[in-house]
């Protein structure tokens, strides 16, 4: 079985890691026959095509930086930032697999028989977020007037905002995509035409009081998908630093895909080989790795200039805030 560890030793740079790892095992299996590995190549290619035919990045970060602009012209009271990122391989890889171990371990623990090969590949045609915005709004504390409460304000102009994206996105040539009916919004904040496009985490809010709005929009000139996340301050905080910190998340959902208890070993090959492919990613020794433009000290002490474990940035915007008395 082939596996992406097989390829981080030798001092590729991650492309070319991509582009081994994808046809080798497109071609183990063609051989197989083995639909969920050619699935599994397609996915890698997305990943591949999106560092080695960048430009579009380009064009779409303009686009967004208009947003940025009109913001910065309507909010000139919010401090705000817009960050930007191309999930990383390793993550990426990690997110595949897990997902195979997951939809499989619950099916089985539900009907006591494991999914057909078309029920987990409808499972797994599922990932908008390879590459993902995040816009994060603070008021500070100059422009409230006394009584206020920080967190509603916050809030309502979120909301405002989020309520904006969908048509100024629509008119250059983003197209809004529905949520499906998940996490859809309760606030009476959230206007119903676009309720729809959004998962609310705001409204009902998430494991750990993780908060955020989510909206995922395909791009009709790059033919791909995009995310975007809309948070306060104090919700980017807990996301980050807080009880829902990334790293948190990452660890429980390690967790998660590290049962098997009542899968039996050799009794789905799927399962089998998504499962150690996902736990040979966890044991990692990140500092003995040998891939260029990556470091690491430990697997903590990262520097990764490649976007092989933490993600390649690609849109790092601020706006701060005017002064109280610098507005009319």
């Amino acid at each position: 079985m082939i596996t992406l560890n097989d390829y981080l030793y030798s001092g590729d740079t991650v492309l070319r890691i991509l582009q081994k790892y994808s046809s080798d095992l497109e071609l183990e299996a063609a051989a197989a026959g083995n639909e969920i590995d050619l699935v599994h190549c397609s996915f890698l290619n997305q990943i591949k095509d999106m560092l080695e035919h960048n430009d579009f990045l380009t064009a779409q970060s303009q686009k967004i930086r208009e947003f940025y602009m009109h913001m910065a012209k309507e909010y000139p009271f919010l401090a705000f930032t817009f960050k930007g990122r191309i999930k990383s391989l390793i993550r990426a890889e990690e997110k595949f697999n897990g997902y195979i171990v997951e939809y499989i371990y619950d099916y089985y623990g539900k009907y006591h028989r494991f999914p057909d090969t078309e029920e987990i590949k409808s499972r797994l045609d599922c990932f908008r977020d390879l590459i993902a915005y995040r816009i994060v709004i603070s008021i500070p504390k100059c422009h409230l007037q006394e009584g206020q409460s920080r967190e509603d304000e916050e809030i309502r102009y979120l909301y405002e905002i989020a309520n904006m994206l969908p048509g100024f996105m629509e008119q250059r040539g983003f197209r809004a995509e529905s949520a499906k009916g998940v996490k859809e919004s309760l606030s009476d904040r959230m206007e119903a035409a676009v309720r729809p496009y959004y998962r609310d985490y705001i409204s009902d809010e998430g494991e750990y009081g993780y908060r955020s709005l989510h909206i995922t929009f395909y791009d009709d000139t790059a033919k791909c998908f995009m995310e975007v996340q809309l948070r306060t301050k104090a919700m980017d905080d807990n996301a980050e630093i807080g009880p829902a910190n990334h790293l948190g998340y990452e660890k429980r959902q390690e967790n998660e895909r590290a049962r098997r208890d009542v899968i039996p070993e050799g009794e789905c090959s799927c399962f089998d080989e998504a499962y150690e492919r996902g736990m040979r990613l966890q044991q990692l020794a990140l500092n003995r790795l040998d891939v260029n433009m990556f470091s690491a000290v430990n697997n903590s002490l990262i520097n990764d200039g490649c976007g092989l474990y933490r993600g390649r940035l690609i849109l790092p915007y601020e706006h701060l805030s005017r002064f109280q008395n610098d507005l009319t």
